[in-house]
């Protein structure tokens, strides 16, 4: 029996896998973070007939008073790495879903969970669909050297990019960094309007209502483009799929992991 914490368990994706943790055979939920919440039970906020699930403000307490073997962490960027790096140092494992973070902070991450010889699994998005369009992104950047991204998201997104179109851009730029025809610095006019450069890749982030979450990776070439897109509807199954793919996975490594396709057989 897996031991399961969520930390955002009364967020948008934490209600759903709150509940569907509860019907999996081999996973048990044992308590939840919840800033607005903290002190109340989960199990009854959310009528899961299993309880008490207790719910905490802060993730201090909840590592001191309850046991449990995985967090699940979708809560805000500004405080999921404190919250990551307080269970990776109790030897906890981690899935880690939310956005915003760089890559200076998982190179902190990953380097305490190397001196804690435990895992943690990050990933943008864990539909099963967002997952193809990365792999499919990184063959397209082996033959085509010229590429740029779009990132879109609800007009109420406060980061940008999202956590999705942040890591195709740093798996991309391992494979190359594309090729301009004129460089940003060369640009006549505002050199803003070109998007940031995140990893040595031009991203664009469109932020309005309308939009769920969605990213597009554009391939040019003489005469020829190729577009991949992936948009996300407004349910959470998708992601909760690949969630609970990924908590399996997790005794299966150490140290830090980016990617849902990292452990899967793609």
């Amino acid at each position: 029996m897996i031991k399961v914490f969520i930390a955002g368990a009364t967020g948008w994706v934490g209600t759903e896998l709150s509940k569907k943790i509860t019907q999996e055979k081999g996973l048990q939920l044992v308590g939840g973070l919840s800033r607005s919440k903290g002190g109340a039970d989960l199990a009854t906020i959310l009528n899961l007939g299993d309880g008490p699930i207790p719910l905490f403000d802060n993730i201090t307490d909840a590592l001191d008073l309850v046991d449990f073997d995985v967090m699940i962490d979708f809560t805000r960027p500004e405080i999921a790495k404190s919250n990551v790096i307080a269970a990776l140092k109790r030897g906890k494992r981690v899935v880690l879903g939310t956005s915003g973070l760089t890559d200076a902070d998982f190179k902190e991450i990953a380097a305490v969970a190397d001196e804690h010889h435990t895992a943690i699994l990050a990933a943008g998005n864990f539909a099963i669909t967002a997952v193809l369009l990365q792999k499919f992104a990184e063959i397209a950047a082996k033959f085509i050297p010229h590429f740029e991204i779009i990132d879109y998201a609800s007009g109420d997104k406060p980061d940008a990019p999202s956590g999705t179109v942040a890591e195709l851009a740093y798996r991309l730029s391992k494979i190359q960094t594309p090729e301009l025809a004129v460089a940003i610095d060369d640009t006549v006019g505002r050199k803003d309007a070109r998007g940031a450069s995140i990893n040595g890749i031009q991203v664009h982030s469109v932020r309005l209502p309308g939009h769920i979450l969605g990213v597009e990776a554009i391939f040019g070439e003489k005469d020829e483009t190729l577009i991949l897109r992936h948009d996300a509807g407004n349910g959470a199954e998708p992601y909760i799929k690949g969630i609970l793919m990924a908590v399996s996975k997790l005794s299966t490594f150490e140290g830090l992991k980016r990617g849902l396709d990292t452990v899967m057989d793609v």
